[in-house]
């Protein structure tokens, strides 16, 4: 009674190997949602990953919208709200020479603003225990969108936004004419669609 039938945590056991209860993943495990990144983090890498990566994600105005909202979390307080490297902690004094995105020689690309916010580079820092992949892809819409606009590049066009594919499959309990009427069944009764015939 007085000793845990199950192993505790950390716990040393002669059974297991190592002698310790906490045990690595199994070589070459992936960690679930978790997607490899195939650029290694040096100049080659960088390189490649500049020239080849580009962003899976639409450019559509609710993805730019999100990307603005994680930039200002966590990019506008050193590269400014307008990307011309002014952010407040510059204007503090307290981080010096944070490049404008437009700066001459600086040519930026989808690629290598996500291997940056991946790996860091110089003074920045990794971002990729803050944000997951799709976030780091958001923020590099919203940084290329103000790129363009400090070199005052024509306004990219937005991505046809697809609507959602719900409910393809019709519930059990519908009649063949309330889906020809676009009609569903609601929690709490029937629900038209907006649809007008």
């Amino acid at each position: 009674m007085y000793e845990p039938l199950p192993y505790e945590p950390y716990g040393e056991y002669d059974i297991f190997p190592g002698g310790s209860e906490a045990l690595l993943p199994a070589e070459g495990s992936v960690s679930r949602g978790w997607k490899p990144y195939d650029f290694e983090n040096n100049p080659e890498g960088f390189a490649a990953a500049k020239a080849q990566l580009t962003n899976p994600l639409p450019y559509t105005e609710g993805n730019l919208a999100a990307g603005r909202q994680l930039y200002t979390i966590y990019c506008a307080i050193c590269h400014g709200d307008a990307g011309d490297g002014q952010g407040i902690l510059v204007q503090r004094e307290k981080v010096l020479g944070i490049p404008s995105y437009d700066d001459q020689g600086r040519d930026i690309t989808e690629g290598s603003v996500y291997h940056v916010m991946y790996y860091g580079l110089n003074a920045m820092g990794s971002y990729a225990s803050q944000t997951d992949e799709n976030e780091r892809w958001l923020i590099d819409h919203y940084v290329m969108k103000l790129k363009n606009d400090l070199e005052s590049g024509p306004g990219r066009a937005f991505d046809i936004e697809q609507a959602p594919l719900d409910n393809l499959i019709p519930a059990v309990n519908e009649e063949a004419d309330q889906i020809s009427r676009g009609e569903q069944k609601g929690g709490d009764g029937q629900q038209e669609n907006q649809n007008e015939e």
